[in-house]
């Protein structure tokens, strides 16, 4: 989910994450993979580390396989301040997104155009099947004990609090998607390989013409926006442990679990809690983030980690689609399938990975932490289906490292998956 493009990268397809359906039984758990142990973090705590939980989403929201934690957003230099709990934990996206309606009337000051101080700053962001829309805002972010100041952030507009209306350049990418319905989530957190959400490409003459936009309150035009104005990763402007991340979720059965609890961790190898161990470092394209997967006998240009899908999304036509009133982008074999498949980073390294897709239909509809759920690749218009998304169920038992654009992380530098 939230795949948000640096130039030409491709945008994942949010309703793999906002769908409905889930996963059945598979024959066995995963293992814990290496770096971490499977313990290390969870007996840690400390101020980097911040519980995450994958359950039902807010109001009783019933998509599966999306991880939650807290967020505390203030007014830059004021006590002012909102607590805004079930944010989607992202590590296919860049950037605090939150819904304008959970802020609780939160005084943020729309972020003015510096070409035209009348104007504020405002964001599309396109996905596969439709796009966000609201103002850029600078707020204070805390999340667990680590704070950042002044973090530019997207303030999705879902309650009609920001005036201009949607640029046809927008709504071209199709059904808006400025809900908590949409997202499943009050919002986002973009703990991505990248610390701007589009880079030089926004910032220059020929950028990205769709993407931010200079408001008046009834007219918007597109615009440059600078590196350090754009929606930022808020863990880039950590004062300490700012060059990465690592998520790590239980093992759960193959039958699933009603809820998962697990950690999002700061820093790596920047503490005694967040070393990178033995974990096998994939690096990755510097500006599409993407690494190599074969599978199959394909060999797929688009490799990622992200847990903010909510399955593993490939193409494999010998495995049966779900009807489409269970989802039918989504895999429902006869019998639960044993797969593998490759994947390469930059550097050379390798690591294959087991994995398993259950049929969709079987799924108890109680449990929400689920790791054989898998989908066919959507269509997207850089890849076309030359990608395969390795979502939430490849976070279960193991300990997922991602680490951001041109920081040195444990001796390796970003950007970079491990695990």
């Amino acid at each position: 989910m939230l795949r948000d493009c640096r130039c030409a990268i491709w945008l994942a397809a949010l309703i793999l994450a906002a769908c409905g359906g889930g996963g059945g039984g598979g024959d066995s758990a995963q293992s814990a993979g290496s770096g971490a142990s499977a313990d290390s973090l969870y007996a840690a705590g400390g101020a980097n580390v911040v519980a995450i939980t994958v359950g039902p989403g807010p109001g009783g929201s019933s998509t599966f396989n999306i991880p939650y934690t807290s967020v505390t957003v203030c007014t830059t230099g004021t006590g002012s301040c909102v607590t805004v709990d079930h944010v989607l934990v992202d590590t296919g996206s860049t950037g605090l997104r939150l819904m304008a309606s959970v802020l609780a009337g939160l005084p943020l000051t729309p972020q003015a155009d510096p070409n035209n101080s009348a104007n504020v700053i405002a964001e599309c962001l396109p996905f596969a099947d439709g796009y966000a829309w609201g103002v850029v805002a600078n707020a204070a972010v805390s999340i667990g004990g680590e704070s950042a100041s002044d973090v530019p952030i997207h303030v999705i507009d879902d309650n009609g609090s920001f005036a201009p209306s949607v640029p046809a350049s927008c709504s071209a990418y199709g059904a808006s998607l400025n809900s908590v319905s949409a997202f499943g989530a009050n919002g986002v957190l973009g703990i991505g390989l990248f610390s701007q959400d589009c880079g030089t490409y926004c910032a220059q003459s020929n950028g990205n013409s769709d993407w931010y936009y200079s408001c008046s309150s009834t007219h918007c035009a597109a615009a440059i926006e600078p590196l350090d104005s754009q929606v930022t990763n808020p863990v880039a402007l950590l004062p300490n442990d700012n060059n990465g991340v690592i998520i790590q979720l239980p093992s759960i059965a193959a039958s699933g679990a009603a809820t998962a609890s697990g950690y999002l961790v700061f820093g790596i190898g920047t503490q005694s809690n967040n070393g990178l161990g033995s974990a096998t470092v994939l690096t990755v394209d510097p500006e599409t983030g993407d690494f190599t997967t074969i599978y199959g006998g394909h060999t797929l240009n688009g490799g990622f980690i992200d847990s903010g899908s909510n399955g593993l999304f490939f193409t494999d036509s010998t495995i049966p689609d779900c009807p489409s009133s269970v989802g039918a982008e989504f895999y429902c074999p006869a019998s639960t399938l044993d797969l593998t498949a490759s994947d390469q980073g930059q550097n050379g390294n390798t690591s294959t990975v087991s994995f398993q897709i259950a049929n969709l239909s079987a799924r108890n509809t109680a449990n929400f932490a689920l790791n054989d759920v898998g989908g066919t690749a959507s269509t997207i218009t850089w890849l076309g289906t030359d990608y395969f998304d390795w979502g939430l169920p490849f976070f279960y038992g193991r300990t997922v490292y991602t680490a951001i654009e041109a920081h040195v992380a444990g001796g390796a530098t970003g950007p970079y998956f491990a695990f």
